[in-house]
């Protein structure tokens, strides 16, 4: 065979058309990468927010044993014990986050069909244009700083809305849009992003734990949020190992924890935190999320002396 002849032969196979039967790619799939594009993405930035909210929700937890003038240590939580308790909270949020992302991402599909898929081209028209992109970037960040200006400052609102914009603008404006540069500059943009959200709402969760805390200690009550960040809203008669009877005249203890062979209590009627020797110390009539009556305080004794 000549070279000629292989040569038209490669020229005919290449210029073949595909078979009817043969599939083909969608213009979907072309344009986003399909599913798995999808998820990539997601799981990109889904990461880093569970890895940085669960790094601050340790500094929530020293924070809100911190109200009871202990540390989570003097109350028996460690890493492991810390990390025991918090999985579950974490399960439960990626529970609720992924039916959440789900009708999210219908609810654009929906919008985007009704627009006659102008909503993807905005979406896409923006995503083109770098100094926009970037400064929708830049004002997030800025803006996942409002749980720390929450719990360390007391600005009113109007003035934490000027520093985050402030912030996002003269120190993320310009990085972003240098990153943007490159595709390993958008995944650095990307991650930067998902880290920085997660410690937004870590302070965010911060501030609410710490209220609770204070909610604790004036009801005597938890709520909802510290159950399911493992706090223990346990409570105790407690009696002396001796002779089995009632000390500090029968009242309930909440017992906060116990380390190196001592529990710690909280004294509700007189707004102080204690510790005793386990050996010398029964427990009696142990209850979990005692209801109370409406309108209960703490500190009736408090309030007498």
């Amino acid at each position: 065979m000549s070279t000629d002849q292989v040569a038209v032969e490669r020229t005919t196979a290449t210029h073949m058309p595909p078979e009817s039967g043969a599939p083909s790619p969608s213009s979907d799939e072309e344009s986003n990468g399909g599913v798995l594009y999808l998820l990539e993405r997601i799981g990109s930035v889904i990461v880093p927010i569970g890895v940085t909210l669960y790094a601050v929700l340790y500094l929530g937890v020293e924070a809100m044993y911190q109200v009871f003038g202990i540390s989570p240590q003097q109350a028996g939580i460690d890493q492991s014990v810390l990390l025991g308790r918090l999985m579950g909270t974490l399960i439960l949020m990626l529970l609720i986050l992924i039916p959440t992302l789900g009708l999210l991402v219908g609810l654009f599909w929906v919008a985007d069909r009704i627009t006659r898929g102008a909503l993807g081209r905005l979406i896409e028209a923006v995503r083109r244009r770098p100094w926009v992109a970037a400064l929708l970037a830049a004002l997030w960040c800025g803006a996942t700083y409002w749980g720390l200006f929450t719990l360390f400052g007391d600005l009113d609102l109007f003035v934490m809305v000027v520093v985050a914009v402030g912030l996002g603008v003269l120190t993320f404006l310009v990085p972003f849009r240098l990153l943007r540069r490159k595709p390993v500059g958008r995944a650095a943009t990307k991650v930067l992003l998902g880290a920085l959200t997660g410690v937004g709402l870590g302070f965010l969760l911060i501030l609410a734990m710490v209220q609770g805390a204070l909610q604790v200690q004036e009801t005597g009550q938890a709520n909802d949020l510290l159950t399911y960040v493992g706090f223990q809203d346990q409570w105790a008669i407690i009696k002396n190992a001796e002779d089995d009877k009632p000390l500090y005249d029968g009242r309930w203890m909440m017992l906060l924890g116990e380390s190196d062979g001592t529990y710690v209590f909280y004294d509700c009627d007189k707004y102080e935190t204690f510790r005793r020797p386990m050996e010398t110390t029964n427990l009696a009539s142990i209850q979990l999320d005692p209801e109370r009556e409406k309108g209960f305080t703490c500190g009736s004794l408090a309030e007498r002396q």
